[in-house]
């Protein structure tokens, strides 16, 4: 027998019912043993290839996730900038309006000058009465009947209040408001239609411009619930939701607050 034909056994010896039983194996089944793979190989390589997949995705989540921070870091970078910009443009078109402001009533001075009153003459009320303009008011704090409050401004060298313009009524209003306590505590005007019923005068005998008038709603109604002569005097208020609207005709006879009026001293 050649030597590459030899066949090798190998025997082992097993124990059954007392016995020896040979079991021969041959080289050839050697071989097949020894080439075969081992069962552990392929389980290994399996488990290291899912290791490094699970590692590829760990380190994409967290490049995505520096990439996103990078993003809203930059976005909060320039947005910041960008109000820090619009702040300074809105300050310096501040600054250049009040600049031409500046200017322009800089030149208006210079080409308009505001008038100065004479510097020999002035006008001044007496203490107690309140100056609005070359006139003098006295606003009273007693009630009297509108025949009697007139006879005390007269006393005072005045008057019951004439109003002959919306500015001298809104003046009157605001000062009326500063002194009233409640609604009901209103002051005599010099107007009356005690003459002739619906034709108002004031006491200086002139007719009341109809287009120069400040009657509350529903006025005038000449009531005569508190006198059956009616209400031919006249009295106001500041109602706040009247607005200049504050005048209401009132039985002549109700003592009332007044309003008197004469013309401001000249003087140097």
């Amino acid at each position: 027998m050649a030597e590459a034909d030899a066949v090798y056994v190998n025997a082992r010896f097993m124990k059954s019912n007392g016995n020896a039983k040979v079991i021969e194996t041959t080289n050839s089944e050697v071989d097949t043993l020894n080439s075969e793979p081992s069962a552990e190989l392929p389980g290994s390589q399996q488990q290291a290839a899912g290791e490094s997949k699970v590692t590829a995705e760990r380190v994409a989540v967290v490049v995505l996730l520096a990439a996103a921070v990078i993003a809203l870091s930059y976005t909060g970078y320039k947005y910041h900038q960008t109000t820090k910009h619009l702040q300074k443009l809105t300050d310096e078109n501040a600054a250049m309006r009040k600049n031409i402001t500046e200017t322009r009533c800089e030149v208006m001075t210079v080409q308009k000058p505001c008038p100065q009153p004479p510097a020999d003459t002035c006008h001044k009320c007496q203490e107690g009465w309140e100056q609005n303009g070359p006139q003098c008011y006295y606003f009273s704090t007693d009630e009297l009947t509108w025949e009697q409050a007139r006879e005390r401004c007269r006393r005072d060298g005045a008057d019951l209040v004439k109003i002959e313009s919306e500015d001298e009524q809104s003046f009157l209003i605001q000062k009326v408001k500063d002194k009233m306590v409640e609604d009901e505590d209103k002051f005599w005007i010099g107007l009356t239609d005690s003459v002739t019923e619906g034709t108002w005068l004031w006491t200086d005998g002139s007719p009341l411009n109809k287009s120069l008038t400040f009657w509350a709603r529903g006025q005038p109604d000449n009531w005569k619930g508190e006198n059956a002569d009616g209400e031919d005097c006249v009295r106001m208020a500041e109602i706040s939701r009247l607005g200049l609207k504050g005048w209401f005709d009132k039985s002549c006879t109700a003592p009332q607050k007044r309003i008197c009026e004469k013309s401001a001293e000249t003087g140097r």
